[in-house]
């Protein structure tokens, strides 16, 4: 299934908050409060207010400079979405932009126009995991709740974030609503429930990397045993693997990589943005050396079995000569143990968002193509 040039060039597009000219005026900002300060020297109120907001306009320098670089921000919703993940008055604010949902913990978020998911934020608690509020993001294609179509079932890709962050990322940096309006508006895409799924147990900031921690949070068995479950029961969905499809970024491709080749049985495709083998804190796994093995896809992917057929999309950026070697590493793993397996290299991005977000549309495209000739 191809991708609309269209919908290709709008995930590539440079936002306003990450724009080098946003960047550059801040610096020229910055620039001249220190010149305005200098010749307010001798005034000692004038210098202070000089002084402060020159800091100010530094620091946005810096946090501007680096957005645009990681494609993190693009948005003035990507900014409320990230407002909804702070505490306190910052919360309350990102939260003013949202509506009550149809049910006990869930809540609408309108993105995008009429031909847009309506995105639907769905607390799915676990304790018995270690998960006390999983905030889950749910997509669903315009049409979903019209009369007409109160009968029809639909596929699910799952989509995890990467470490640190949070599922909401999915929606701002990685742009899954414009990605997915620009496909519904040009009919270019079949009607699919898209979850961007919270791997992080109320803990943004651990590196969690989707595993059963010991003694921690189980987030594997959460995802597998709690979330897909509810989302059956909540949604119509078609609820088998050949209609499943599990992916990530960074952290949460591995994530996806490690979890959908423990569960063959759950997930028939793997959509994987700049994935990796090894998982990078093995201390979280303790010091028992099966338990590492048996989370490590480079070590048991070679011998373990293959009941049900695989496919994966594997992409990675071309400024990131690990994350393309990663990429083909594995890919050819899984075509040696007789799955399919895709690579794609987005050029001029490196390990950032924005190669997440330029490879959402050919993933999503990949997913609908396995979900129209459903395999095991």
């Amino acid at each position: 299934m191809s991708v609309p040039e269209e919908v290709a060039r709008h995930a590539r597009e440079t936002g306003v908050l990450e724009s080098p000219w946003t960047w550059l005026t801040c610096v020229a900002l910055a620039v001249a409060c220190a010149g305005v300060t200098f010749l307010v020297r001798r005034r000692k109120a004038a210098r202070r207010c000089g002084i402060a907001v020159g800091v100010v306009c530094v620091l946005l320098a810096t946090l501007t400079g680096i957005n645009s670089h990681v494609g993190y921000v693009r948005s003035g919703t990507d900014l409320v979405l990230l407002l909804q993940r702070g505490g306190g008055p910052l919360r309350d604010l990102g939260r003013v932009f949202e509506q009550d949902g149809s049910m006990p913990g869930t809540r609408q978020i309108r993105l995008g126009g009429p031909e847009g998911p309506l995105v639907e934020r769905m607390v799915i608690a676990d304790p018995g995991n270690g998960v006390l509020s999983g905030r889950n993001f749910v997509l669903l294609p315009p049409g979903y709740t019209d009369a007409a179509n109160a009968n029809r079932r639909y596929p699910v890709v799952y989509l995890v974030h990467g470490n640190p962050g949070g599922p909401e990322d999915w929606l701002a940096a990685g742009d899954a609503p414009g990605t997915l309006q620009g496909f519904y508006r040009l009919r270019a895409l079949p009607p699919m429930i898209v979850v961007s799924v919270d791997l992080t147990a109320g803990r943004p900031r651990r590196d969690w990397e989707g595993l059963d921690v010991p003694g921690g949070p189980k987030l594997e068995t959460y995802l597998t045993a709690s979330v897909v479950p509810a989302i059956d029961r909540r949604y119509r969905t078609l609820a088998d693997r050949g209609h499943r499809a599990l992916g990530g970024m960074s952290g949460g491709a591995f994530a996806a990589l490690n979890i959908g080749l423990h569960r063959l049985d759950a997930f028939g495709a793997l959509l994987l943005a700049m994935p990796y083998d090894v998982p990078d804190n093995r201390r979280r796994l303790g010091e028992d050396r099966a338990l590492l093995a048996a989370n490590t896809p480079r070590d048991y992917l070679r011998t373990m079995p293959f009941p049900r057929p695989v496919t994966a999309m594997l992409t990675a950026g071309a400024r990131a000569p690990g994350d393309v070697e990663g990429a083909q590493r594995i890919a050819e793993a899984l075509r040696s143990r007789g799955g399919q397996a895709v690579v794609r290299v987005e050029d001029g991005f490196g390990h950032t968002w924005r190669t997440a977000r330029a490879s959402l549309p050919y993933l999503l495209a990949f997913a609908a193509e396995r979900f129209e000739r459903p395999v095991g």
